[in-house]
């Protein structure tokens, strides 16, 4: 099953709003990658998938426009979001004529950039990508981000829904901890915590009891699986 947990390339050398901007994506359930230069960026860029690239213009090591160019050159056709300081009218024009597909000025505000990457991404998937997920009873709503069981509402923190969409997309197959980690996480956190136990334990719970234990099964020596009956 092709995993569309969403991932997004922050491109960005001030590491205040690297800060600021993490915090905010990571409340909305996303996965932030961050780069603090623009070679660092370019590299990520080419050699992984991400839902969503956002970028900076003035950078150490490369030029944000000439990254976008770059990328746009490899045929990388991951939307681009160019957030900058640089806000006249031609600064923007050149943003979007070099393969950027928005543009957001600094100061901003974390709602408005949120709701622009939104508009990308669905923009992006197209009508490919359903509203609702439905596992085994289970409703999980992308757009609400609201999870319902038998028309009762399961209330979750943002970790916890982004933990039960990652496995409710990849049910029937097992998914190891590092897998989860990587895609709920980021790479902030070491291969050695027990935060993903921590939070599946949570979530069988608020799943209801024994019976959240049978949708999300232990694969001793392996990680976890949501259904196997999917």
């Amino acid at each position: 099953m092709e995993v569309l947990f969403v991932r997004i390339l922050f491109i960005e050398d001030d590491q205040r709003i690297v800060d600021f901007v993490c915090q905010g994506f990571t409340e909305a359930g996303f996965v932030l990658v961050p780069a603090y230069n623009g070679l660092e960026g370019l590299e990520l860029a080419l050699q992984e998938t991400f839902d969503v690239i956002i970028i900076d213009i003035m950078l150490p090591g490369a030029d944000g426009l000439e990254i976008v160019q770059k990328l746009r050159a490899q045929r990388v056709n991951t939307p681009i979001l160019i957030l900058s300081a640089k806000r006249s009218v031609d600064d923007r024009v050149a943003g979007i004529q070099n393969g950027a597909d928005d543009y957001l000025t600094k100061p901003f505000a974390f709602a408005e950039l949120l709701v622009r990457v939104q508009a990308l991404l669905r923009r992006g998937r197209g009508s490919k990508e359903p509203n609702q997920l439905r596992v085994e009873g289970i409703v999980l709503d992308l757009l609400s981000r609201r999870v319902f069981r038998a028309e009762r509402e399961i209330q979750l923190l943002p970790k916890e829904f982004a933990l039960l969409e990652y496995l409710m997309r990849n049910a029937g197959h097992v998914l190891t901890r590092t897998q989860i980690l990587e895609h709920v996480w980021g790479y902030s956190f070491q291969s050695y915590t027990n935060v993903v136990d921590v939070h599946v334990c949570r979530l069988r719970e608020k799943l209801a009891g024994k019976e959240g234990s049978r949708l999300i099964r232990t694969v001793r020596g392996a990680g976890y699986m949501f259904s196997d009956n999917a």
